[in-house]
């Protein structure tokens, strides 16, 4: 379930809102720097949503995988869509990571990484993920996942 609907995304951090009313839609900043406001709003949104504790600090994890990963390693413009299914009680929430595609070479500045500080993001979404994967579509790719 990706969202098919068509989003503006740009550089800014607010908001767009989504025709299912349990969606939010973030377009990502191009920076690593502004990805703390995107982890910030969506926690919000997962407290609005009353999601569990337990549950939203592993979704967050997994968005935060997810969005460094696009903008540290994928062209623009890119977005995070948030949904919550479920009621609070039995809940889930899908995280979805949109780009543009991969990136050839990217690097933001300083020394490069040590290969032992970085790649472990897959391994940690998938294992807090009830389910995930990667679909590429034309104009780019959606990493997703659902946690539970």
């Amino acid at each position: 379930m990706t969202h098919d609907l068509p989003v503006k995304l740009s550089n800014s951090l607010e908001t767009v809102s989504s025709a299912r009313t349990d969606d939010v839609v973030f377009p990502l900043p191009q920076i690593p720097e502004g990805l703390a406001a995107i982890r910030r709003r969506a926690s919000r949104a997962m407290q609005q949503w009353r999601i569990p504790s337990d549950l939203a600090d592993d979704a967050l994890l997994v968005v935060s995988e997810l969005i460094t990963n696009a903008v540290v390693h994928a062209l623009p413009p890119a977005s995070l869509c948030l949904s919550r299914q479920g009621v609070p009680a039995a809940c889930a929430v899908r995280i979805e990571v949109t780009d543009a595609g991969p990136a050839l070479l990217r690097h933001h500045g300083g020394s490069p990484r040590q290969p032992e500080e970085s790649g472990r993001g897959s391994v940690i979404v998938a294992a807090l993920s009830a389910r995930s994967g990667t679909t590429t579509h034309q104009g780019g790719t959606t990493r997703w996942a659902e946690i539970q």
